[in-house]
């Protein structure tokens, strides 16, 4: 029997929209996935303690904000000094083209704009 994939939807900054993170949500849950959404205007720090606390496969981050480039570099280097580097890290929202590659550069899995 295999482990279902496990993944914290996150809406890290001070973005306030989260009805696109929460249709996410319920589509990962219909397709089989553990799903943890962790609300509104979460830090990189309670975004690390709970993909570590609920030991996740996927971090999963919705931006709007236009900080996604910041968040995202938080975020796994925060993820790795807590050896938890192995865990995915994807980003949705309104990201640029040209941020693309520099979001992978940082060691985001994919990206979707």
């Amino acid at each position: 029997m295999s482990v279902p994939i496990r993944v914290l939807v996150a809406k890290p900054g001070l973005d306030g929209h989260d009805k696109g993170a929460r249709i996410i949500c319920r589509v990962l849950r219909d397709a089989g996935m553990e799903v943890i959404y962790t609300g509104l205007k979460q830090t990189p720090d309670q975004i690390v303690a709970a993909a570590i606390q609920e030991d996740v496969h996927v971090v999963g981050l919705s931006i709007l904000s236009g900080a996604h480039l910041g968040l995202a570099d938080k975020i796994i280097t925060k993820l790795r000094e807590n050896n938890a580097g192995d865990k995915a890290v994807i980003v949705g929202g309104l990201i640029l083209d040209e941020d693309v590659p520099k979001l992978k550069e940082l060691g985001v899995a994919e990206v979707f704009p």
